[in-house]
């Protein structure tokens, strides 16, 4: 067994903190926090971080909308609108994320942060 990296274990940490943070404040945190940090700090392969920040984003979600669904802040139904929905576009995501080249996943997803983030600042 090879010995504990405390500096990546501190790393990893962060990024969970971080994405916790996102995701009680805003609702984000998942793909827009943990996937660019896990690339460019711990050097992930883009798909590996995809994958390892989807099951993060199980547990974040999960405590994130419990505590939500305490202050009354969520509204199951429409929840369940937007939810169901979305499990096709995962598989259908999923689907292509496995045939496109990486550089162009990576490219892509780098594009849609920065409209992102351009957008917020407009607003």
């Amino acid at each position: 067994m090879p010995p504990v990296n405390r500096g990546r274990w501190l790393k990893l940490g962060a990024i969970g903190t971080a994405a916790g943070i996102f995701s009680g404040l805003f609702g984000v945190g998942g793909g827009s926090i943990i996937v660019p940090l896990l690339v460019l700090w711990l050097g992930y392969e883009t798909r590996e971080a995809t994958g390892t920040s989807l099951a993060a984003i199980v547990v974040i979600a999960a405590v994130a909308a419990a505590i939500q669904g305490f202050y009354g802040n969520v509204d199951a139904g429409q929840a369940l609108a937007i939810g169901l929905p979305a499990v096709v576009g995962v598989l259908a995501g999923t689907w292509l994320q496995q045939r496109v080249p990486t550089k162009a996943v990576t490219l892509a997803f780098s594009a849609f942060l920065v409209l992102m983030a351009v957008q917020l600042v407009v607003q």
